[in-house]
């Protein structure tokens, strides 16, 4: 359930983070004035708007950096707490005080040759 809810969280973070990314202004490219962020009567004003969108895509890396970390944990626990079935398959343990048997000389298998002197 928590593992569901996190999912949810990681997923609209990426898309946040995408869409803050292509709001902002690069070298040359002024994607972040088409959807109304390069203009000085902003609510942030003339570089305002820059170091807000800049701060906030850098929270939203850090929350997106720490539910990959967090759901990586979870569902590494969760896949060795099940297998397949459901339910933990563990093979019995070895009987290691014995040794293998060696299966018994048979008639069919042939000797070494002998070495002449």
């Amino acid at each position: 359930m928590l593992a569901n809810i996190l999912l949810v969280l990681h997923l609209l973070v990426a898309v946040a983070i995408v869409v803050l990314v292509l709001l902002q202004q690069g070298k040359g490219a002024d994607m972040g004035a088409a959807f109304g962020g390069g203009s000085s009567q902003s609510l942030f004003g003339a570089r305002g708007s820059a170091n807000f969108l800049s701060r906030t895509t850098s929270f939203l890396v850090a929350v997106f950096f720490f539910s990959s970390m967090t759901l990586a944990y979870l569902y590494t626990r969760q896949s060795e707490t099940s297998s397949i079935g459901g339910s933990s398959v563990v093979a019995p343990p070895a009987d290691l005080s014995a040794p293998p048997a060696v299966p018994e000389a048979e008639d069919d298998v042939p000797s070494a040759p002998e070495t002449p002197e």
